[in-house]
């Protein structure tokens, strides 16, 4: 299945590009597809260099007009399916879809799961997705955090909103649950990579990737902190591997988390709580951006769902009978 894209871009070489191969100046040119892409359009006959077909080593010159019209191949690998997956549509418009997605939803298939995901619900939800990089998603969150994701209907604006969130021009802020008692907000600037002996995790490491996190308390416990987290950056894992780092890891979180703790002369009731719940205590409750095609700014919300707001209640119900102990 393809898709033609109405709009050819219509291009001259600027004087610096004068000289290099056509399809290294296409991707500097047109950034929003990738060079592989570029390179099969000219192929196919997609590219003119002054009316004439040209080759990928094509060296061109300064002046000269190029014009290229698109043409995107459904991705059939990823099948649609799972419609009745519990997420929900938030926002729909012409270019944007936003997500709001239940813990326990995987969002890209992998390796030996192929089906059930996010993509594949999607893609039953809206089967043109298909001509969208990943099905139009923008950026992950994990399986078992819960909240706010943006997905693009067309590739212009999967494209567009790419290129914003790597400028850091998206707004993604979360509710965190931490063990321990934080006295401040603040700011982990930690470079991430790949765990060295651990493949599944990530780590704090030297020569990792920048990573930029910033918190500040949204309420204290007994011995617990509920944070909001707005990243600057968007690092695998970034929210658990920099909270565990300081020493403040997330309630719940089976990788970074540790052995289970609970607070000392806890009562049975939080213990319980505490027990029950079986994943990372992190919620995108926010999310910003700017359209894609109008230029508005957009801010949604993502109220917590149902187990990590009872967990809360019995957290605070506990704090306040601490407190109200002579």
């Amino acid at each position: 299945m393809t898709i033609s894209d109405p709009d050819t871009h219509c291009l001259t070489i600027p004087a610096e590009f004068a000289g290099q191969r056509l399809d290294a100046v296409l991707a500097r040119l047109l950034p929003q597809y990738s060079r592989a892409r570029l390179q099969r359009w000219i192929d196919e006959g997609r590219v003119t260099q002054d009316g004439e077909r040209p080759a990928r080593r094509t060296l061109v010159r300064a002046g000269q007009q190029l014009e290229v019209t698109p043409q995107y191949l459904a991705d059939e690998s990823v099948t649609a399916g799972a419609p009745s997956l519990p997420f929900a549509v938030v926002h729909r418009d012409a270019a944007v879809l936003v997500i709001d997605k239940p813990a326990g939803l995987v969002v890209h298939p992998g390796a030996g799961n192929r089906s059930g995901t996010l993509q594949n619900a999607l893609l039953e939800l809206e089967p043109k997705l298909a001509t969208v990089p990943r099905a139009g998603i923008v950026h992950r969150i994990d399986k078992d955090t819960s909240g706010l994701l943006v997905v693009a209907r067309t590739p212009k604006a999967h494209a567009t909103l790419v290129r914003a969130l790597a400028a850091r021009e998206v707004h993604r802020e979360y509710l965190a649950l931490c063990h321990g008692l934080l006295t401040g907000g603040g700011t982990i600037d930690e470079p991430i990579g790949r765990h060295r002996s651990q493949r599944i995790k990530m780590a704090v490491r030297g020569d990792g990737r920048e990573a930029v996190t910033h918190y500040r308390i949204e309420r204290r416990y007994a011995a617990h902190t509920l944070l909001r987290v707005q990243l600057e950056t968007g690092r695998t894992h970034q929210i658990r591997v920099h909270l565990a780092h300081i020493g403040y890891p997330l309630v719940g979180d089976p990788v970074y988390g540790g052995r289970r703790r609970f607070p000392a002369r806890a009562s049975a009731e939080v213990i319980a709580a505490l027990q029950s719940f079986h994943r990372q205590a992190l919620h995108a409750a926010k999310l910003g951006f700017t359209h894609p095609t109008t230029g508005r700014e957009l801010m949604f919300e993502s109220p917590l769902p149902a187990d990590f707001t009872a967990l809360l209640t019995v957290l605070a119900a506990a704090s306040q009978s601490r407190s109200d102990t002579p």
